[in-house]
């Protein structure tokens, strides 16, 4: 059972999912063009990487308390509609900003309502789902978000043109404005979960004492799905901070570099549609080593010097195949490894670990960046990655379990979890 009774039918789903398409349509429409601004007001490398870590900064400290609040929660669809009208006012925010300290602000704005969407509805997802669907239904939230940064860069590419030099502060401040807007629309799918009936166990464990964070950290295979789920976000983020750095070096076009990143989403989207496919030949722990690793070698091979588009589209596409698969499946495992009642605090706490990554590594990026250049920033995003593979190999995370075609007894739904 669920903490309700599992709907009938999926239409909840499908308006949760209209949502994601339309806010992740607006995020990834304003990522990128946050590194414009930032060129355009006189910001170099290292200020690019430090503006991309103000995006996870506040997310970082509020990200466990808000999990543990929504499992707590009776409601929770609200939440999901309030991150979608953050976010819209992070983007409208950008397009006011002048300096890099507005861009930073502003960017934060854009974290906090990203992570108030991707907590919500990953809980809506965990509390809703029936057992079965859990890794089918996190691939299509991701699918959808997928479609959002296939569809939201090509927008801002097509905003900017071939825009380039003091026409950047203009150019971008009316793609930002799109961007507020079309997150302001993702309140709209959501009008009909307000009669999703509330959920009775989550009001009854107001006054249950929850799960320690180390007691969450210490499930057998928790800590690599988070170190491989923030290594393979991060690694996003940075490839769309620098690439239009790297896209810019080789006199690569902005509206170019859209098509490179949609080319990216794009195929990030077919994985996660045919996830369920490849659950049945390969099991989870096999998806999450070699999505891991192989997006490593594709993340090296455009920091590669001799690379015009053709090269980086060819790259880009199978680096995206892989980078897509690893978000859905480290949202299943961190989910079937929570404690009772503690699903939205462990899919928090796998929010913060990403958030930590988005600030630690994109930092640690920019000083990289400062030193070699922007490649450099890359090659340090895809050593992250080839760690997080090789932790993950080493943990095995549920694989002894499922080749003997067997769940462990703690990934068993009980009374009150989906």
């Amino acid at each position: 059972m669920t903490d309700t009774e599992p709907p009938e039918r999926s239409w909840w789903l499908w308006s949760l999912l209209g949502s994601v398409v339309l806010t992740h349509t607006a995020l990834n429409l304003a990522r990128p063009l946050i590194s414009y601004r930032t060129i355009a007001v006189g910001g170099d490398a290292v200020e690019v990487g430090l503006v991309t870590a103000a995006y996870a900064l506040l997310p970082l400290l509020i990200a466990v308390p808000l999990g543990r609040s929504i499992d707590r929660s009776a409601r929770i669809a609200w939440i999901v509609g309030l991150g979608a009208a953050v976010l819209a006012l992070g983007g409208l925010s950008l397009a006011l900003s002048g300096g890099l300290f507005g861009i930073a602000l502003a960017s934060t704005i854009v974290g906090v309502g990203h992570l108030l969407c991707m907590v919500a509805g990953q809980g809506l997802i965990a509390r809703y789902s029936r057992p079965g669907h859990l890794d089918r239904d996190f691939g299509w939230f991701t699918a959808a978000a997928s479609l959002g940064q296939l569809v939201g860069p090509l927008i801002s590419g097509a905003v900017l043109g071939d825009t380039s030099g003091a026409a950047l502060l203009s150019a971008t401040s009316v793609a930002l404005v799109v961007a507020g807007v079309t997150a302001a629309l993702g309140v709209l799918p959501l009008l009909p979960l307000a009669r999703l009936r509330p959920s009775r166990r989550a009001a009854d464990r107001r006054d249950t004492p929850p799960v320690p964070t180390r007691d969450l950290l210490r499930q057998r295979g928790m800590p690599s799905a988070l170190l491989t789920s923030l290594a393979l976000l991060s690694a996003v983020d940075i490839l769309t901070a620098f690439l239009p750095l790297i896209a810019e070096s080789r006199g690569i076009s902005p509206m170019l570099v859209g098509v490179l990143l949609s080319l990216r989403a794009g195929s990030s989207l077919l994985s996660r549609l045919i996830l369920q496919a490849l659950l049945r030949r390969w099991s989870r722990g096999t998806l999450i080593v070699t999505s891991t690793f192989v997006a490593a070698v594709a993340l090296a091979l455009v920091a590669l010097p001799t690379g015009g588009f053709a090269v980086l589209a060819v790259v880009l596409v199978l680096g995206g195949f892989l980078l897509g698969l690893g978000q859905p499946l480290t949202m299943a495992e961190v989910a079937t490894l929570a404690p009772e009642g503690s699903r939205g605090a462990v899919l928090a706490l796998r929010v913060w670990g990403n958030r930590l990554g988005q600030v630690a590594i994109p930092a640690a990026a920019a000083g990289v960046a400062g030193a070699v250049g922007a490649p450099g920033a890359l090659l340090f995003s895809a050593g992250v990655l080839l760690i997080a593979s090789v932790t993950a190999l080493r943990s095995g995370s549920g694989d002894a379990e499922r080749a003997a075609g067997e769940e462990p007894p703690v990934r068993r739904p009980a009374e009150g979890r989906p």
